[in-house]
């Protein structure tokens, strides 16, 4: 068979690039003789490569490896840690939203929709209160709505839900697409925003816990209010050095726990041991973003909080969160996809406006596998997780 004449240097950064240098040498044992020009793959071990270390086919056929950024802003708390690169899983993760979000906002305007009026409607400068109640307005959700949910799951589902009615495409995925050997790290992003008036696209790292991933969809809803793109880490619930980052967290945290609640139950709560874990329950956020806020709200002195969030960190290093991958399958699917962007896909192939290898690519689903999943899409009949 044919051999493809690949750059050593690119093999070599692809390899650590990919942060999996060791497996795929066991995998692809004569990766050495192409290191060293003694020998090249064919055309099938090269793709074979290319999906192993989720590196770009056509990178490959470059003589110098090419410089890689995120096509959106990526803020991250870095805490003196010094700019890092983004790991292919996230930009894999990025550009594949992209390609999905230029699909819907192209048969959007076919279709003959309006501009999103929300999108882009505040401003850095605005008062965090009032953008906190538009958002809430504009979702439909009453003052409390989150301390009536029994569980942080029916919360989130529930805050989910109101995003995507109102026209927003909201992905849950721990892994880049249905891809498991590819987990995404949660130290590294904890989601992404790409802001459009016809399509906004939130994606939340579902590696996290439930209760973090309520903050991070509100720290996302108002990166759309604001109209700004962005990847972010939120390292103990603070944003980096950004003027928008720090509006975005000062709305996320009053549409959570608004101040005047926080204000009226704080004396009951005060003196309990499990005060946080107490504030935590009533408004469905974890205990961390309880005690941020309390601290922000000087409530409580930040050696207090610097004690707390030791503790914290221990308590989440015994139990480490890993990608909900139990469940039904196409209930799965649904967060991974999208159910607004699933719906509009199998609406266009219907219709004929969209060839079914175009919605596989689109979906990550295949044959027999995209079918049932358009079926239940269609019938309304999804399973829930």
């Amino acid at each position: 068979m044919t051999e493809i004449h690949v750059s050593s240097s690119v093999l070599q950064w692809a390899l650590q690039r990919s942060g999996r240098a060791s497996k795929i040498q066991y995998k692809f044992p004569k990766i050495t003789e192409w290191l060293e020009g003694k020998s090249y793959p064919t055309m099938r071990q090269l793709e074979a490569l290319a999906n192993a270390t989720l590196t770009p086919l056509g990178y490959f056929f470059l003589p110098e490896p090419p410089e890689e950024r995120l096509p959106i802003p990526y803020f991250r708390t870095l805490g003196g840690e010094g700019t890092l690169r983004p790991s292919p899983e996230l930009l894999e993760t990025v550009h594949m939203m992209k390609r999905r979000q230029a699909w819907m906002r192209e048969y959007l305007v076919e279709q003959g929709h309006e501009p999103l009026p929300f999108v882009g409607s505040a401003k850095s400068t605005d008062d965090p209160r009032e953008v906190a109640r538009e958002i809430r307005a504009t979702l439909g959700l009453r003052e409390g709505w989150a301390s009536g949910q029994r569980t942080w799951t029916a919360a989130l589902r529930m805050l989910q839900n109101s995003a995507e009615d109102i026209g927003i495409i909201l992905v849950v995925n721990g892994v880049v697409g249905n891809n498991t050997h590819h987990r995404l790290d949660v130290a590294e992003f904890r989601g992404f925003v790409l802001v459009d008036e016809y399509a906004p696209l939130i994606f939340i790292n579902g590696a996290d816990g439930k209760a973090a991933q309520m903050f991070t969809l509100a720290h996302e809803l108002a990166h759309v209010w604001l109209g700004n793109s962005a990847a972010f880490d939120l390292r103990e619930l603070q944003p980096a050095a950004d003027r928008n980052e720090q509006a975005c967290n000062q709305v996320a945290a009053e549409f959570l726990v608004p101040a005047d609640d926080l204000y009226r139950i704080w004396p009951l709560v005060r003196a309990d041991p499990d005060r946080f874990q107490q504030v935590a329950r009533l408004f469905k956020v974890s205990e961390l973003a309880a005690a941020r806020r309390a601290l922000d709200l000087g409530l409580i002195p930040r050696d207090e909080f610097r004690e707390f969030y030791q503790t914290y960190q221990e308590r989440q290093n015994v139990s480490i969160v890993r990608p909900n991958e139990g469940g039904d399958f196409y209930a799965m699917q649904n967060l991974r996809v999208g159910r607004r962007f699933a719906e509009a896909v199998v609406r266009a192939v219907k219709e004929g406006r969209l060839l079914y290898r175009e919605a596989y690519q689109l979906t990550g689903l295949y044959g027999k596998a995209f079918a049932r999943y358009a079926q239940l899409v269609s019938s309304g009949e999804m399973p829930q997780l």
